[in-house]
């Protein structure tokens, strides 16, 4: 349950702290004291988006902190699923701080949390029903909620809704495979000729550097064997050679080595250079006799090239290991028409055993849910009649629909009727408004207990309604405390007057400012507040009489 509410610097509010008890709490002030203040502050730690227009001092920042008492195995699993710190004594410390610059933070047992972990963890500890929420009679997605609440269908729906997201899954990735099928199809023939003529190529890794070495020997072979030829008659020709120069000069040291050191290493070294010279035109020799021009393999090789430099101009590449990539792409691109196509069948096989499943896991909700209506039909005659509707009739009609849907494949339809051996017609078309809070009352009395939220807030859900009936409300509210805790915002004395706790909101102004404050009232306060509320400011006895009674019955 609630157990304290800390508001600092939130519209109206400068600073407040409730204490809330477990059972039945009212709370009551005049019109625009700021009672829906308290629920727009409890809202933002149920992750309600955050404005600093909500800020009282726009210097300061603005914190609401709610601390809960519960211990449920579904609250600690979603904990520990988030990786946040949980008490073993139930305790949650739920804080929200909306900073001057727009940005918020929130926090939950002093662990930094998303905002989407507020409104998942708030589904688990407070179901707040507001005066306009008696629209979501009509609301078709509602009333099937409904029945899942009287069933206890959460389990059956979260496996549906599993199943149901397979499916859908499944169908998106069919329908994926398909369009890129079709699109496979449509460009198969070319990408199958661009593949065979990068096949046909035969292309070879380093070919093409090869070739161009080769193209520019060859375009130069007459030039490069002319060359070679002086080269060589120059170092090894008949007359005047450099290797007889060479030879002559080693000869003329030879006869003056041994007379003195550098000489004998000059003579060393001479030496060497003809051994080094010798080789230079054994080499010259080998390059003249293998170079051979020929006019065949020049135009061998350019035409080589042209197809090496076409193919990359065609394909925007720069080289060879590119163009097989290429080629490996494309390959690739052929071999998935079949791939995709073995993917579609497997696919298929995959849509039609998920929408098997989406079925018996409808089925199955749908048998529950029929089971639920009834169930539901029964338990509200009782509360009809104690809240003055004793003829009315009421029937939940459970159909199916044209198509599976997130929420199963059920259409559900609330019928009612207020007068004895009246018509049943759709809720929406024959309820009053006072009609509609009443029986949302009671549905929600159903539900609640159903869904064993710790905490439920009615916001003035006595819209409409008066006199009796309203004591009778209040009875009701009064019951259900009896299994969770129950917050009324209201206007009637008599729903308040049935509370265990009893809290009022006031206007004061603070230094030429308005600010709301709420405090809890004592039984003599009580009395007091129900008679004003009966009557005006100052009450009269006979209202502070009727105070009395109203909080002794």
């Amino acid at each position: 349950m609630l157990t304290h509410l800390h508001i600092e610097n939130y519209a109206l509010i400068r600073q407040s702290d409730i204490d809330f008890e477990d059972g039945f709490v009212a709370i009551t002030g005049e019109t625009g004291a700021g009672k829906s203040i308290l629920l727009g502050a409890l809202s933002l730690l149920l992750g309600q988006r955050a404005d600093t227009k909500v800020l009282y001092d726009p210097q300061r920042k603005c914190i609401v902190e709610a601390v809960f008492n519960i211990t449920r195995d579904d609250i600690k699993d979603l904990f520990e699923a988030n990786d946040v710190d949980y008490t073993s004594d139930g305790e949650i410390i739920i804080r929200r701080e909306i900073l001057t610059n727009a940005k918020s933070r929130a926090f939950v047992n002093d662990t930094p949390v998303p905002v989407s972990f507020l409104k998942e963890l708030g589904s688990h500890l407070i179901d707040i029903h507001s005066q306009h929420a008696t629209l979501l009679l009509g609301d078709s997605t509602f009333q099937i909620s409904v029945l899942d609440s009287i069933g206890s269908n959460h389990t059956l729906i979260t496996d549906y809704q599993a199943k149901y997201c397979k499916y859908i899954d499944n169908k998106h990735q069919l329908e994926r495979l398909t369009a890129e099928e079709q699109q496979n199809r449509k460009d198969f023939d070319y990408n199958k000729f661009l593949y065979d003529e990068l096949l046909q190529a035969n292309l070879q890794e380093g070919e093409q550097e090869s070739l161009e070495e080769e193209s520019t020997l060859l375009a130069n072979a007459e030039n490069i064997k002319q060359t070679l030829s002086q080269v060589s008659e120059l170092c090894d020709g008949e007359e005047d050679s450099a290797l007889q120069r060479l030879n002559m000069s080693k000869s003329l040291l030879g006869k003056t080595a041994s007379y003195h050191k550098e000489i004998d290493l000059l003579y060393g070294r001479l030496d060497s250079s003809l051994i080094e010279l010798r080789d230079i035109i054994s080499t010259i020799e080998s390059i003249y006799e293998q170079i051979n021009y020929s006019p065949e393999r020049q135009q061998t090789v350019e035409e080589r090239l042209d197809t090496i430099y076409r193919l990359q101009k065609k394909h925007n590449v720069n080289s060879i290991a590119e163009l097989l990539e290429v080629q490996n792409h494309l390959e690739s691109l052929i071999n998935r028409v079949d791939d995709t196509e073995r993917m579609i069948h497997e696919t298929m096989e995959a849509v039609d055993k998920s929408f098997a499943e989406v079925q018996r896991a409808g089925e199955e909700l749908s048998v529950s849910r029929k089971k639920a209506a009834k169930t539901l039909e029964k338990s509200i005659a009782p509360l009809f009649a104690d809240l003055g509707m004793e003829n009315a009739t009421f029937k939940a009609v459970v159909n199916r629909a044209t198509e599976y849907g997130y929420n199963g494949n059920d259409s559900v339809m609330l019928l009612f009727n207020a007068n004895k051996g009246g018509e049943l017609r759709e809720l929406g078309k024959v309820a009053s408004g006072g009609e509609m809070s009443r029986l949302m009352l009671a549905i929600k009395s159903l539900t609640a207990q159903a869904g064993l939220l710790p905490t439920v807030i009615f916001d003035e859900i006595d819209s409409g309604i008066s006199g009796d009936i309203s004591v009778k409300v209040g009875r009701i509210m009064r019951r259900m405390a009896e299994t969770m805790q129950v917050i009324a915002i209201t206007h009637l004395p008599q729903i308040a007057a049935r509370a265990s706790q009893h809290y009022k909101v006031y206007k004061a102004e603070e230094k030429e400012l308005t600010a709301s404050n709420i405090r809890l009232l004592t039984n003599d306060e009580r009395k007091y507040e129900l008679a004003v509320m009966l009557s005006a400011e100052p009450p009269t006895k006979a209202a502070l009489q009727t105070a009395s009674e109203l909080m002794t019955m």
